[in-house]
């Protein structure tokens, strides 16, 4: 039998487990040690944002970028419905709603054509997810946002190392935050990051990250001592999870360009199907540089992507669809409200596969995913 091909494998540089023992060794392990302040001064430097801070997952960057924007009960948030489920539950946490209006034909990221019709007096914020690392239409949402003196939240969970006219995406709204979970590029197992743009919004940041406190600022010796300030809670990484993600950020570039390879084999060996009509391959804007965090194909209508699942499956090979749309959950029903029949989301979510992609996939592996795939569609 087929040797097995994981969707999905932790990649490790070879220092992790160094810099975790220095850790131990420096008698370090709560959160925003040496290891902490590598990170953050890493992200500072690639990303351009006014301050970064690591937190303990994505979603606990989204939730803080909740507190930021003080959220209140019946505020709306307008985002994709094809997204992970924390991009909403950030806001129903502070009782937003979620707005949610649909995505794009070429790259399934929010149609920023529908956000002039969508946003109302009780509109607070924007949120772009930046899907598979391919950037929003950024130029046209600030606008946007500017003309109605709107937030914009980044979800980037897929999009570190990724940029939009050489902007890091992440750094171009007033907020965005960064996923280091095992299946990103990037990983610390779980982890994240808050990419703070606004400077005024910066301070309020580390207090929210420290329980509600002025911890930072003690620490850097601005004031005399440290009190609770405002709501807050423990958003903070310990220092083994920084020095795990400090060895991941070294190598960026190179586990990029690995992925890269990957990416367009694939890319290459998929050529003939999409000719055929049989799937569509992920299409990239020019101003866009994604990051190869992904490779999904949409297949033709007519084909069953739950054989191709199953095949996939049989043939010892594991790969996934995306999100069911948050809209058509329970929860997105009860918290939030839609704008429009979702069309592309509603079509576009139903033909989606991703296929294995992870540093270490070999050529010979990805050609076997894709006879696979040739067989079961031809």
């Amino acid at each position: 039998m087929n040797k097995k091909i994981p969707f999905n494998w932790p990649h490790m540089t070879g220092k992790e487990l160094f810099y975790i023992a220095e850790a131990h060794f420096n008698g370090r392990l709560a959160g925003d040690g040496p290891f902490t302040k590598r990170c953050h001064e890493w992200l500072e430097k690639h990303t351009g944002c006014d301050i970064a801070l690591l937190t303990h997952s994505c979603t606990a960057a989204l939730d803080m970028a909740a507190l930021l924007l003080e959220i209140q009960p019946g505020d709306e948030i307008i985002m994709p419905s094809y997204t992970f489920v924390s991009t909403a539950n950030a806001f129903v946490l502070r009782g937003g709603i979620p707005v949610f209006v649909d995505i794009r034909e070429d790259t399934l990221n929010l149609d920023e054509r529908l956000l002039e019709s969508v946003i109302t007096p009780r509109t607070r914020a924007i949120v772009p997810v930046h899907y598979a690392g391919v950037a929003c239409e950024m130029d046209t949402i600030m606008e946007i946002a500017k003309r109605h003196h709107l937030r914009v939240v980044e979800d980037a969970a897929q999009g570190v190392m990724a940029s939009y006219k050489g902007k890091a995406l992440g750094s171009i709204g007033d907020i965005g935050a960064y996923s280091f979970h095992e299946t990103k590029n990037v990983i610390s197992g779980e982890g994240g990051a808050l990419l703070v743009n606004d400077p005024s919004l910066a301070l309020r940041a580390e207090i929210i990250r420290e329980k509600g406190t002025d911890r930072s600022r003690f620490f850097r010796g601005e004031v005399d001592k440290y009190t609770w300030q405002e709501m807050g809670s423990s958003f903070l990484p310990g220092e083994l999870i920084a020095a795990f993600l400090w060895a991941q950020l070294e190598e960026a570039d190179r586990i990029t360009k690995e992925r890269f390879g990957s990416w367009q084999k694939y890319h290459e060996l998929l050529e003939p199907l999409e000719a055929k009509g049989i799937l569509r391959r992920p299409i990239v804007p020019c101003e866009c540089q994604h990051n190869a965090h992904m490779y999904y194909i949409l297949l033709a209508p007519e084909i069953d992507r739950q054989k191709v699942l199953d095949e996939f499956k049989r043939n010892n090979i594991w790969s996934v669809f995306q999100y069911v749309p948050l809209h058509s959950s329970p929860a997105g029903m009860r918290y939030g409200r839609t704008h429009g029949n979702l069309e592309v989301t509603n079509r576009q979510s139903g033909r989606l596969v991703r296929l294995p992609l992870y540093i270490g996939l070999s050529v010979e592996q990805q050609n076997r995913v894709v006879d696979v795939l040739r067989d079961i569609v031809n």
